[in-house]
């Protein structure tokens, strides 16, 4: 089920060639409809999701949990086909995304940040800067004492996404669901598939997995949105009450100077640096 769109979706992750990258294919649109490639420049802002636009109009929404399944087990070829607009919620965290990974020949390029770079919307930031490998800072800030200021940071490198974001699932807080509904989204919302707040109470069965989950799913989120950048980033994106559409507005804005960045091929050394490296299946939790 979508979350926003309250509509059922099959989605297969498939294996790719190498040199491929992430793309989708709407199956429900017959054969001839082009692949919709998981980048940053076939993003359309959208409301509270990622969602990414083909050259022929066909869409699909809410892909940032799956990109951060991708990005963090260290998978960039692959084939989504999924029969519907939008990717389906499931428990509202990346653990059912969570796939296996098989060596491929080529070498891994990744992208270098050259030079800070960074995009605002009042309070809201998102910065860019030279690092050798992926690291996520984020900070948010809520009313409501069940999630009020959280701070976190970590190193991707060496299975962190897996241990520490994998599992942590979308919030939301209870004075926006009507909002939202009356504005045709969250339709496929639960108590099952997201965490609802209300001041100081967490209303989702069984409570919250990690006391700051509330931040952590936001790291996994911008995990996923930095994944539409086609390559891995050798970077740290710090992040302060940014969503999905000011991480977007941070990759525009590294790509509009070839000065900021650099794609590199990766020797052994970079590679083991990079998200998703050293993995193993028996590492990635599972929800029960």
């Amino acid at each position: 089920m979508g979350l926003h769109s309250g509509k059922p979706a099959r989605l297969v992750l498939r294996p790719a060639p190498a040199g491929s990258g992430i793309v989708f294919r709407r199956t429900d649109l017959g054969p001839a409809s082009p692949a919709i490639p998981a980048l940053w420049d076939r993003v359309v802002q959208s409301p509270l999701c990622t969602r990414l636009v083909g050259a022929d109009g066909a869409s699909v929404s809410t892909v940032e949990h799956v990109m951060a399944a991708l990005v963090g087990c260290g998978i960039h070829n692959a084939t989504l086909e999924i029969d519907g607009p939008e990717v389906p919620i499931l428990d509202g965290s990346a653990v059912p995304f969570a796939a296996g990974i098989a060596p491929q020949a080529e070498p891994v390029r990744a992208i270098r940040v050259l030079r800070p770079v960074e995009v605002s919307n009042g309070a809201a930031r998102a910065r860019l800067s030279p690092d050798d490998t992926l690291r996520i800072e984020f900070t948010i800030e809520f009313d409501d004492a069940a999630i009020g200021v959280q701070t976190k940071s970590l190193n991707m490198s060496n299975g962190s996404f897996v241990r520490e974001l994998s599992n942590s699932r979308t919030f939301c807080r209870k004075a926006d669901v009507d909002t939202m509904r009356a504005n045709g989204l969250a339709l496929g919302g639960t108590l099952e598939n997201a965490v609802v707040v209300d001041g100081d109470k967490v209303l989702s069965p069984g409570g919250l997995r990690h006391a700051d989950e509330a931040v952590r799913h936001k790291m996994l989120d911008a995990l996923g949105d930095l994944g539409l950048a086609g390559l891995p980033i050798l970077g740290f994106y710090r992040g302060v009450r940014a969503g999905h559409a000011l991480t977007n507005d941070l990759l525009r804005a590294l790509f509009a100077d070839a000065a900021n960045y650099r794609i590199v091929t990766c020797d052994a050394a970079t590679a083991a640096r990079l998200p998703g490296a050293g993995v193993h299946a028996g590492e990635i939790p599972r929800v029960a």
